[in-house]
Parts: C-alpha cells; sequence; structure tokens
C-alpha cells in the first residue's frame, strides 16, 4: 500500500511539474518578441460549448490548448469577485438585476444561459473559484482587472498566482507605472491602442515618447490605413508583440473569425501573421488553433 502510494504521489508531481512549465513556457513566449509562436487568446473562454464565463468553459479552454483564458469581472454588493461580462445578470442568467445591487448569496441561486439564451446547469463562478482553476495551467486575462486592481492582486497573491495575470486598459502610462511600482504587482500588463482614434494615438504617442517597451500592445482598428500599418511596423520593431483581436469588425477592419471560418483562413489570420501578430483572441479558438498547428506555429 505504501509502494502504491509513492507512486500516485509521484505521479502527481510529475504531473504538476508539466503543468507549471507549460505556464512557464507562455510566460516566456509573451515576454519573448522574437518568437513566432503564435499564443491564443480564447474571448470569454470556449462559450461555444458552456456558458461564457464559466468554470466549465475555462477548463475546456486549458483543454484545448489555449494559452490565455479572457475573463471578465464584476463586483457584487458585498465584494464578492465573480465572472460577468455585463453590469447585470439580466443576459447572461437565469435571474435579473445590477450585480453591484446584489449579494453573492443570490447570484449563487441563478444558473448560466448558453450562447442561445437556453438556461443551463452552471453557475457563476467567483474569481477566486476561476482562479484556483488557472493555477499552473493557463494566463488569465482578466477584462476590467485594472478597474479592481487591487482586490485582484490581494487575491492572486494569495493563491499564488500573481505572476499569471494579464491585465490591459488606456490608462496614461505614468498612472501605470506608478501603480505597479507602489504595489510591486507582479501582474502582466499591455496598453489598448484604438489607433484611429484620437485618445488612442495620443497614449500610443505617450509610449513612444518614453524609454518604456510594454511586453505588447493590443491594437484596435475599423478600417485599414497608413496608421494601422504604420502602428504595427513601430511595434514589431520596439521589441513588443502585437496582439490583435478577431472578434467583430470594428476592431479589425474585417478581418474576423468568421470570414476566415466561412472563407479562406490566409486571407485573414495569414494576413494578421504577415502583419506581425503573435497574439489573437478569437471567438474560434479550435478553428484557429487548428490553422496555427498546420503551420507550425503553435504545439
Amino acid at each position: 500500500m505504501k509502494h502504491i502510494l509513492s507512486i500516485c504521489l509521484l505521479l502527481i508531481s510529475l504531473v504538476n511539474i508539466v503543468a507549471q512549465t507549460r505556464v512557464e513556457r507562455i510566460i516566456n513566449e509573451i515576454k519573448n518578441p522574437k518568437s513566432k509562436y503564435v499564443l491564443v487568446a480564447l474571448h470569454r473562454g470556449d462559450w461555444r460549448h458552456y456558458p461564457e464565463n464559466s468554470l466549465e468553459g475555462i477548463e475546456s479552454s486549458i483543454n484545448m490548448g489555449g494559452d490565455i483564458i479572457e475573463i471578465d469581472l464584476a463586483l457584487s454588493a458585498d465584494s464578492v469577485l465573480v465572472l460577468s461580462h455585463d453590469r447585470t445578470i439580466d443576459r447572461a442568467t437565469t435571474g435579473k438585476g445590477l450585480i453591484s445591487e446584489l449579494p453573492y448569496d443570490s447570484l449563487k441561486q441563478v444558473f448560466l444561459r448558453d450562447e442561445y439564451g437556453n438556461p443551463t446547469k452552471f453557475k457563476m463562478p467567483t474569481l477566486r473559484e476561476a482562479l484556483n482553476l488557472c493555477r499552473d495551467r493557463i494566463i488569465v486575462n482578466v477584462d476590467k482587472g485594472y478597474q479592481y486592481f487591487e482586490l485582484l492582486q490581494k487575491l492572486a497573491r494569495e493563491l499564488g498566482v500573481e505572476n499569471q495575470i494579464l491585465l490591459k486598459g488606456k490608462s496614461p502610462v505614468a498612472d501605470v507605472a506608478a501603480k505597479f511600482a507602489e504595489t510591486g504587482s507582479k501582474m502582466m500588463y499591455m496598453p489598448i491602442i484604438d489607433i484611429l482614434v484620437p485618445k488612442g494615438k495620443d497614449l500610443f504617442n505617450e509610449y513612444k515618447s518614453v524609454s518604456q517597451v510594454p511586453l505588447a500592445y493590443e491594437v484596435c482598428w475599423d478600417k485599414m490605413t497608413p496608421d494601422v500599418t504604420d502602428c504595427f511596423d513601430y511595434i514589431v520593431l520596439s521589441g513588443s508583440k502585437l496582439w490583435v483581436n478577431t472578434l467583430w469588425d470594428s476592431l479589425n477592419g474585417g478581418l474576423t473569425d468568421d470570414k476566415a471560418f466561412n472563407g479562406d483562413p490566409e486571407d485573414v489570420y495569414g494576413q494578421l501573421l504577415k502583419m506581425g501578430a503573435t497574439m489573437i483572441q478569437t471567438d474560434r479558438p479550435e478553428f484557429l488553433l487548428e490553422y496555427l498547428r498546420k503551420k507550425g506555429l503553435h504545439d
């Protein structure tokens, strides 16, 4: 019996080592602008098979081989961080009301809906549950995470996953630098650049004027112009990675997952790769992963 127990403990240790090595490798890829490996971020999890922002959707995303899981945060009336894209629970659950006005005990009573609006057996998870599930397995891009910076950092540190957290935002360079310096945070951060919008251009020029080189930039555009291509070229040459979203037209000038899925993926994913993108947030992760694996750009 002792021999069997020792073997079981050894196998568990080996599994943990492999999982941790994968997370470390993903972090290394994020920090390596010269790598051609394309990191895949799953938007709200595997929502085509499970409800968005659900634990089950996160688990499926991990098993699929995704590198980054994107989740959304909201704060309950009694200060519990939960996963929800909307301010209300009306669309995504069987309940109604503002999350900020509902205690967590009430949120636990409702069920998540699937993409067609049908009720499921799944419940709204807390951020604690989600981070525990993701520990040593996948990078977590927390949308609205910067808004809840202190609460998020405290929980992430407690769970030992701070280095797995990726934040994005549109705050001034100095404000972000000051917050990270003040808190000593180990979370990752990248700016969001709406390159065809005045505020987005200003933020991009602000980053260009300082010596700080971000890990990556998320760039959004609704039509292809010289400003967009110049932005891409600068990012790639500066030593940052380029994150693009293939979710809907206003984020990518029409280079969407649906266009790739219903036509030739080379016209979408191939074009983005030529532009220098090495981080792609997608709503069709299985399709994108298959494409990248055939190209030798993903494991």
